[in-house]
């Protein structure tokens, strides 16, 4: 393992259009896996690291996203516990501009490197994939501020295209909402024993859910307007979030090496 240094307690990893690592300061981190740059900032009386998805000026396909790079930067930097925001299409009718807590997922990615242990057999538990600790406090500061949410199973798709009609009809009968940069993050945070879970925002209706046609557009045009509310909801969820943790998280790798 690298050497972890004591820079932020929690990170927050952002999707499409997240910009809230604007004015941050710039932090460089070297992994095996490449190099990241985090921002690093103060909320609510913590330090937090702010890792956006695609980068800041090329925007990076979900499917060459360097997602074992950033959770690994994210353990770097000493930080335990994980915000992800992301993106997604409903299947059931969510509205949007609303929000999913998610508390499962399933996985149709195909090529994306899923694990640090490719030389190793490591079963990680992911039995429980999303931190409780941390979806009690998301869902505590949606009602707060009397933001629309449910909870739901997130099927994560390879992308960069949309999904067709014919999947979603099949991804409908076991999951609410679609999108393609929540895995293998999650299953990485796993691995290293932090504690991570997720805001999905609901972008647009999956596909063959309504007549219109999907654009990339209208994913950032929802996540833009939402800025305010994303951060207000983040801001307070780090405000929430236990000093100390008592979860499993940490122990789902206990019992998993062959």
């Amino acid at each position: 393992m690298d050497k972890i240094d004591e820079i932020a307690e929690i990170a927050v990893l952002g999707g499409v259009g997240f910009n809230s690592h604007r004015d941050c300061e710039n932090y460089p981190v070297k992994t095996p896996y490449g190099s990241v740059t985090a921002y690093i900032t103060r909320i609510n009386g913590k330090d937090i690291a702010i890792i956006p998805r695609h980068a800041k000026e090329v925007h990076i396909p979900p499917h060459r996203v360097n997602y074992r790079a950033n959770i690994w930067a994210v353990r770097s930097l000493g930080v335990k516990r994980v915000i992800s925001t992301n993106s997604v299409g409903s299947m059931r009718g969510h509205p949007a501009g609303s929000f999913v807590v998610l508390d499962d997922f399933i996985d149709f990615t195909r090529s994306r490197p899923s694990t640090f242990y490719d030389d190793n057999t490591v079963h990680v538990d992911v039995a429980e994939p999303y931190c409780p600790e941390i979806k009690e406090a998301l869902k505590y500061s949606l009602n707060k501020h009397g933001f629309s949410y449910t909870e739901g199973i997130y099927a994560c798709t390879e992308g960069p295209r949309f999904e067709t009609r014919a999947e979603i009809r099949m991804m409908s009968q076991f999951a609410d909402v679609v999108g393609m940069t929540g895995i293998p993050e999650v299953v990485l945070a796993k691995e290293l024993g932090l504690c991570y879970a997720s805001l999905a925002i609901v972008t647009n209706q999956a596909c063959g859910m309504t007549t219109q046609k999907l654009t990339a557009d209208e994913v950032t045009e929802v996540v833009g307007k939402a800025q305010d509310s994303i951060s207000e909801i983040i801001s307070e969820t780090i405000r929430n979030i236990p000093e100390t943790r008592k979860c499993m998280c940490r122990f789902a790798k206990e019992g998993a090496c062959l």
